[in-house]
Parts: structure tokens; sequence; C-alpha cells
């Protein structure tokens, strides 16, 4: 079965953010969070993330930015959720493989799915009491623009806080 969007992953990335599932309009597209409304971008950019606003085209340069992608689904498209197989064994091993300093799901969704895996609960959004292959968790409100569920604080916020604490953590981990 084909993978419909590869994996940005490399050693040494600050952050590598897990999907679900690719969204239906960034499988046509060819890129990550690609569909229409879709703030993935926007939010990398105002939690200064990213040093400028990049479009869905630009994906693969994330790894130069200390950025991965990955989904926990790579053979079928979001909107066909229902037959959604996920490799929870091959996601643990990449994580494992390449060491992040943070594994930062962009839904509750995702985050409950693997959470589910360890045996744990996905309680809230922010720092999970879990790890992924002893690797911080952080769990995000979805960017897509189907969510349209209210945070608090709203969801941009949720971002530049993963901001703060991917940095707090990568000063840690040098520290000890």
């Amino acid at each position: 079965m084909p993978v419909i969007l590869p994996d940005y992953l490399q050693p040494g990335l600050r952050i590598v953010f897990v999907g679900t599932a690719v969204g239906t309009k960034s499988a046509e597209r060819g890129h990550y969070y690609a569909g229409p409304g879709n703030e993935f971008w926007r939010f990398l950019h105002v939690a200064e993330l990213t040093p400028r606003l990049l479009a869905p085209d630009e994906d693969a340069t994330l790894p130069s930015y200390g950025i991965g992608l990955t989904d926990l689904a790579k053979h079928i498209a979001q909107s066909h959720d229902r037959g959604l197989t996920f490799d929870l064994p091959a996601f643990t091993a990449k994580i494992q493989q390449y060491q992040p300093v943070v594994v930062a799901f962009t839904s509750k969704q995702a985050a409950t799915v693997y959470a589910r895996h360890l045996g744990e609960r996905v309680a809230s959004y922010g720092a999970a009491v879990w790890t992924v292959a002893g690797r911080a968790a952080y769990v995000l409100p979805s960017p897509s623009a189907a969510n349209r569920t209210p945070t608090n604080p709203p969801r941009v916020a949720w971002w530049r806080s993963l901001a703060h604490f991917a940095h707090d953590t990568v000063r840690g981990l040098i520290v000890e």
C-alpha cells in the first residue's frame, strides 16, 4: 500500500508534528496541512517556530528549521477514517530512531490514539504525562479549518506554549 505523504524526519529535530492521517485536500495537493483554511503554517510562524510564514508546498524544508512531520496512519486520507489503520509500533520506532526533543500531536484524536496504545488517557492540551519512546509529548488543538471548537486559551496560544515548552525541554536536556 503506498504512503500518501513521506515523513520529514531526521536526527536533531526539536519538534516532530504528528497528525492522525493526511487530510483529503493535502493528499490531493501532495503536501502536509494544505487544506483550505488549515492554520498549521500560520500557527508555526506566529509561535515563532519558523522565521517566516511558509506555504504547504515548502513542507520538505521544515527539517532545516528543526521541525519534522509524520502521521499515525500513512496509507489513507483522514476523510476515509473508518478504514484508518495505525502501525503504532512503527511510529514509536521512528521516534526512537530520530530522537526529537518533543513529539507534538496536532490533534487530540491523534494523541488519544497513541495514549490508548500506552494504556494512558489524554486529559487536556499541553504537555502529556506520558512519552513517546522516552521523548516529551505535547497535545495541540487541531489547526484544521474543520476544528471550530473553542479552546481556552485560544488554539494559537497552545502553539506558542509548545514553542516555550520545546525551548525549555532543550535547555533541560543540555543542563542534564
